[in-house]
C-alpha cells in the first residue's frame, strides 16, 4: 500500500466531501501521520472511513469526525484545551498542533500507557495524558482550567454542568449528546457567565463514555 495515496484518498474522498474544507485542518492530517497512532493490528485501516478497535473496547473516531471536531473548533495557538478520552493519542496529537496545551484524560490504565508511549514516541511535548476520570469534567490541582477548548472524546446521554463551568466565556466544547441510536454532535460555546449558545453540526452514534452520568428515567 503507498501510504501518502491512501492518506490523500482519505483526504479527499471521506473528508472533504463532508464538508471539512478548512486548508489548514487538511495540511495538518498530512503532517500528523495518523498510521503512527492506530494498533499494530488495524494498520491497514488507518485510512478507512471507519472507528478503530483499541483495548478493552473502545474505539478511536472515523478520520472524518477528527477532522469536523477540528475544523468546527477553531483552536487558535494560544489556547489551552482538555480532553476527555485519551484513546490511542491521536487527537490530542492533533490537538496539540492547533493549541498551546493539551490536557488528556483517560480513565483506562492500558489506554493511558498508550497515548503517553504514542504521542512521545512521535514527539509531542505539550500534551499531558492523566489518568482518571473526567467524564464530569477534570479540574484536578495544576489543571488549566477553566479551559479554552473541551473536546470530549465519546458520547454522553447529558451533558455535566461540570463542562459548562470549566470553560472560559469565549470558549468552546464539542461533545456528542443522547443515547444510541440517537446522538447530536454539538459546539457549546460560552457566550458570557451564564449564556451559551449550541449548534449542532452533525447526528452519529458513538459508544458512551465509561462513568458518565446517566438521567434518571424516572418520571414523578
Amino acid at each position: 500500500m503507498n501510504i501518502e495515496q491512501a492518506r490523500f484518498n482519505m483526504i479527499e474522498q471521506q473528508i472533504r466531501t463532508w464538508d471539512v474544507l478548512d486548508q489548514d485542518v487538511l495540511d495538518l492530517l498530512m503532517v500528523v501521520k495518523r498510521e503512527a497512532f492506530v494498533p499494530p493490528a488495524y494498520k491497514s485501516l488507518a485510512f478507512v472511513d471507519t472507528e478503530i478497535p483499541l483495548p478493552n473496547g473502545e474505539h478511536m473516531f472515523a478520520p472524518k469526525v477528527e477532522a469536523r471536531i477540528l475544523q468546527e473548533l477553531v483552536i487558535k495557538k494560544h489556547e489551552t484545551v482538555l480532553e476527555v478520552g485519551a484513546g490511542s493519542g491521536y487527537m490530542a496529537a492533533l490537538l496539540a498542533h492547533k493549541g498551546r496545551f493539551v490536557t488528556t484524560v483517560e480513565i483506562d490504565p492500558t489506554l493511558k500507557a498508550m497515548a503517553q508511549k504514542n504521542l512521545t514516541d512521535y514527539g509531542v511535548a505539550n500534551v499531558e495524558v492523566a489518568l482518571g476520570n473526567g467524564a464530569q469534567g477534570w479540574a484536578n490541582a495544576g489543571s488549566d482550567a477553566p479551559y479554552d477548548v473541551i473536546v470530549i472524546s465519546g458520547s454522553l446521554p447529558v451533558l455535566p454542568d461540570t463542562f459548562l463551568k470549566q470553560i472560559k466565556v469565549g470558549g468552546r466544547i464539542f461533545a456528542i449528546v443522547g443515547e444510541s441510536p440517537a446522538m447530536s454532535a454539538q459546539i457549546i460555546t460560552r457566550m458570557s457567565d451564564t449564556a451559551y449558545n449550541t449548534i449542532k453540526i452533525f447526528e452519529t452514534d458513538v459508544k458512551p463514555l465509561r462513568e458518565a452520568l446517566t438521567p434518571s428515567h424516572f418520571v414523578f
